[in-house]
C-alpha cells in the first residue's frame, strides 16, 4: 500500500476523530435542504431538492468504486484522503467533502436560468453551468492535490492533460449531467425514481464490500 493509503486507513469511521465543527456544519446542512423545502412546498417546485439529492447520490456511487479500486489492487484508489478530518468516511471521503457535496447540487441549479433553453455562450445554459462547475471542482482538486489532501497515484489520473480531462469527465461532469436529465424529467414520479435508483447502486454496492465481504475501504 502506497503511504496515503496506510494513513488513509488509520481512523477510519472512527468517530473519536469527530470535531465540535461538524454540528454547525449539519445544521446548515439542514438549514439550506429546509429552506429549500418550504420554497418547493409554496410552488410545488421539488428540482432544487431533487438536483441536491441527485448530485450527492452520483458522489456516493464514485466514492464507492474508488473504494473498490483500493481493495482489488491493494495498494491505492484514484483518489485517497489521508489528511486531518473531522471525520474519514471511505479512503478517499470524509465528512467536509460529504457537507459539500449534500448542497453543491442546490448551487447547480440555483444558478440556472429559468428558461431551459436560454444559452449562454452559445451553449444551453443547463450544460454551460454543468461544464464551469465540474471545471472549478476540478481546479479545486488540482489546489488540494498540490497541498498533499488529495492523494493521486496512477499516471492517467493526475495533473496531466490527459488526467485532468479524466478527472473533468469522470469525476465530476456526470454528476451534473445527472442533476440536469433528472429536472428536466416531466413528472416527480419519475424524478424520485431515478433518484432512489441511484441510492441503491450505492447501498448495495456498499453493502455488499463492507458488509458481506467485510471489504475496509
Amino acid at each position: 500500500m502506497t503511504p496515503a493509503s496506510v494513513q488513509a486507513l488509520q481512523g477510519l469511521r472512527d468517530l473519536t476523530m469527530l470535531k465540535w465543527y461538524v454540528i454547525p456544519f449539519l445544521a446548515i446542512v439542514f438549514y439550506i435542504y429546509t429552506y429549500e423545502m418550504k420554497k418547493a412546498r409554496a410552488t410545488g417546485n421539488w428540482n432544487a431538492i431533487f438536483a441536491g439529492l441527485t448530485v450527492f447520490g452520483m458522489d456516493c456511487i464514485n466514492e464507492t468504486w474508488n473504494g473498490w479500486v483500493f481493495h482489488f489492487t491493494q495498494r491505492s484508489a484514484f483518489w485517497t484522503a489521508p489528511g486531518e478530518t473531522a471525520l474519514r468516511t471511505m479512503v478517499g471521503w470524509n465528512i467536509e467533502i460529504i457537507f459539500m457535496f449534500l448542497i453543491s447540487g442546490i448551487i447547480y441549479y440555483n444558478t440556472l436560468l429559468d428558461n431551459k433553453e436560454d444559452r449562454i455562450l452559445g451553449v444551453p445554459n443547463r450544460w454551460f453551468w454543468a461544464i464551469i462547475y465540474s471545471a472549478f471542482c476540478v481546479f479545486v482538486e488540482c489546489l488540494l492535490n498540490l497541498g498533499g489532501h488529495l492523494v493521486w497515484e496512477y499516471e492517467f489520473w493526475n495533473r496531466s492533460f490527459k488526467g485532468v480531462w479524466l478527472i473533468f469527465f469522470f469525476g465530476y461532469l456526470h454528476f451534473y449531467v445527472a442533476a440536469l436529465i433528472v429536472i428536466g424529467m416531466k413528472s416527480d414520479r419519475n424524478k424520485i425514481i431515478t433518484i432512489c435508483s441511484i441510492y441503491s447502486i450505492a447501498i448495495i454496492a456498499n453493502i455488499f464490500g463492507l458488509g458481506i465481504m467485510g471489504w475496509k475501504y
